[in-house]
């Protein structure tokens, strides 16, 4: 069990809980940037690099898997070694992403992205640069291939906001 220096208690928690429901309209909605810095501040009570995959791995285990109608060529992540699959969804203008992938570790690695995106806007999402797994030091002992792998799935989650900015703005007045 991984040693903690505190409890994790504020992005942790939630690994996948925002891809099934919309958030309470009375919290309030955090910014990618300030995401980023809670999750930098709840990795940081872990030493151990291998102790923190341990946690993500173990979070995303209490995920369900994709329905096989959502496991399709269509959601498939290009770029990945091991079979990845990505959904995405805009409801009341933000996006909220699911996933699922062969290997535990990257389910894990991909979930944590997931639920780092979800509740964002297209816009904001089209607009960062951020890199959780960079922040949080979980790229640091991963293989080449799969850092390769998690870059395409943070392109795969650019490129659903950015398609779906497009279509907002095409509906505007």
């Amino acid at each position: 069990m991984p040693r903690l220096k505190q409890p994790l208690c504020r992005t942790l928690p939630v690994i996948g809980e925002l891809a099934h429901a919309s958030p309470p309209h009375h919290l309030a909605v955090v910014s990618l940037s300030e995401k980023q810095r809670r999750l930098v501040d709840d990795f940081a009570a872990i030493d151990d690099a291998q102790e923190r995959l341990t946690v993500v791995v173990d979070r995303a285990k209490k995920l369900p898997p994709l329905a096989a109608v959502e496991r399709t060529d269509a959601h498939r992540v290009r770029g990945c070694v091991s079979l990845v699959h990505l959904v995405g969804e805009v409801r009341d203008g933000r996006c909220y992403f699911r996933c699922d992938a062969d290997s535990p570790l990257v389910r894990g690695l991909v979930a944590l992205l997931c639920d780092f995106f979800n509740g964002a806007t297209p816009e904001a999402i089209a607009a960062t640069d951020a890199d959780p797994l960079e922040a949080i030091g979980l790229l640091q002992n991963l293989s080449p291939t799969r850092r390769n792998g998690l870059a395409s799935t943070r392109a795969a989650i650019r490129a659903f906001a950015r398609a779906n900015l497009v279509d907002s703005e095409a509906t505007k007045p």
